[in-house]
């Protein structure tokens, strides 16, 4: 490394071309990190997921592709903001979602929505329709807090996390460079 390439402005290693690939990368790892978790808690700690859990799970896998989609395209400038505007609108239906399964959870027990039908029975049995609008209502198994990690349970980190993803991509993709 030469004296020009400690000077501000200069771009040692060529960080610059490569820092946007890396923080999709980056998003992309935490939604993994974060699906995979949600994954060691069902089957490792025998937490059933109520059917908000999966929607939020979904939105997740949402984020995470975009994510990975922006990493290895790695485009333009134009095309990095497009995919910054959809990470974070994927985000906001995370935050949609799992905001709506705390605001359930908040409830008192005699206000909270009585137990329905499993996510499998609606989506084989209604329409599709009739089944989100079923899910987003919400259930008696939605209100159930099974797992908290300091006294929060498992959707409030869900919006924190979705609200970090969303904010992230929307910077790394408008602000970083190729």
């Amino acid at each position: 490394m030469t004296d020009a390439d400690l000077k501000v402005g200069a771009d040692p290693a060529g960080f610059r071309q490569w820092s946007r690939r890396w923080a999709n990368s980056l998003g992309f790892g935490v939604c993994a990190l974060g699906l995979g978790y949600a994954y060691f808690v069902q089957v490792g700690q025998g937490v059933e997921p109520c059917p908000l859990c999966i929607f939020q799970r979904l939105a997740l896998l949402g984020v995470g592709l975009l994510f990975l989609l922006a990493a290895l395209h790695n485009p333009q400038e134009w095309g990095a903001r497009i995919y910054g505007i959809f990470i974070d609108l994927a985000a906001t239906v995370g935050v949609l979602i799992a905001g709506r399964h705390v605001w359930i959870q908040q409830l008192p027990p005699e206000a909270a929505p009585g137990c329905g039908p499993g996510l499998t029975y609606m989506l084989q049995n209604f329409p599709l329709g009739e089944a989100l609008r079923e899910v987003l209502t919400g259930s008696g198994e939605c209100a159930k807090v099974d797992w908290t990690l300091l006294g929060l349970s498992m959707p409030v980190w869900n919006v924190a996390l979705f609200l970090g993803l969303g904010a992230f991509g929307l910077l790394a993709n408008w602000r970083l460079r190729r």
